[in-house]
């Protein structure tokens, strides 16, 4: 999968969050290692919503771009 990744720069390093998925988002001193961080946030929050939604009725849905 492919998610969109914005990255914010400051002084102090750099954060990047994913508009596709609400509240997850990360940071790293460089921009190599904000994106490697993001990858395990993305990871960890489709991990999460899954446990979260295993009870639930689910379908898969494709959209184009």
């Amino acid at each position: 999968m492919k998610y969109t990744v914005v990255l914010h720069r400051a002084q102090d390093g750099i954060s990047a969050s994913v508009p596709g998925l609400p509240g997850c988002w990360s940071e790293g001193d460089t921009e190599e290692e904000a994106l490697g961080n993001i990858r395990i946030a993305i990871q960890e929050y489709l991990a999460a919503v899954s446990q979260i939604s295993r009870d639930q009725e689910r379908y898969d849905v494709e959209v184009a771009a």
